[in-house]
């Protein structure tokens, strides 16, 4: 598993959308799920760039630092044109899209 080079905070991300729920999604698999239902509110062909679990620290692509400001995996989603970020629960888990159609 790579390490993050940065401490992700929340203006690093591109256009966040926050989800706030009651309690946390008690997995990567839920909260996919959740992230997934709204970006389809949001762009007509949501494609997943890339994804960031806080409890585990585990994020994909696992991609080394590429940038001295954001974490790599976020610099990997925004040069692929990733600009719809879903944050659950103050970036408890926080996912990138971009928008296909």
């Amino acid at each position: 598993m790579a390490t993050c080079c940065q401490t992700l905070q929340r203006d690093m991300l591109p256009n966040p959308v926050s989800i706030r729920l009651d309690e946390t999604p008690p997995d990567l698999k839920s909260a996919k799920l959740i992230a997934d239902q709204k970006v389809s509110e949001l762009a007509a062909e949501p494609m997943l760039l890339a994804w960031y679990e806080a409890r585990s620290g585990r994020f994909s692509p696992d991609v080394e630092c590429c940038s001295e400001t954001k974490p790599g995996w976020v610099v990997y989603a925004e040069s692929r044109g990733g600009d719809i970020t879903i944050d659950i629960n103050d970036q408890k888990y926080i996912f990138i899209y971009r928008d296909v159609a």
